[in-house]
């Protein structure tokens, strides 16, 4: 099966910048990455997945820079983070994990 990457970048607007297709076996690990620009320190990195006919299921967020806190919706999901982009890891990779994964990018006031 096949996990597909769409990646988003968010500030004001939405604007796709790259897509991408994985192919896994189920019990595989699968990393999808995103690029971001911004001279913000306050940023979070958000993960999302999204089923067809479906609206996008939060799977996590992450802080970068100067933010570290993590938030996740299933242990399988984990996120490492550096200055210019973010890199989702799906471990134990499922079927039910074929859909579009986006990442998105806030800034947050200082």
């Amino acid at each position: 099966f096949s996990l597909w990457e769409q990646v988003w970048w968010l500030e004001t607007t939405l604007s796709q910048i790259k897509g991408q297709k994985k192919t896994s076996k189920e019990t595989e690990t699968v990393k999808l990455s995103c690029t971001y620009s911004t001279s913000s320190e306050y940023v979070v990195l958000y993960w999302y997945r999204q089923y067809p006919n479906r609206e996008p299921q939060f799977l996590l967020l992450k802080g970068a820079r100067s933010r570290s806190d993590e938030h996740t919706s299933d242990d399988r999901f984990n996120s490492a983070t550096t200055r210019t982009s973010t890199e989702l890891t799906i471990t134990d990779v499922r079927l039910s994990d074929s859909a579009l994964y986006y990442c998105a990018l806030r800034v947050e006031a200082q």
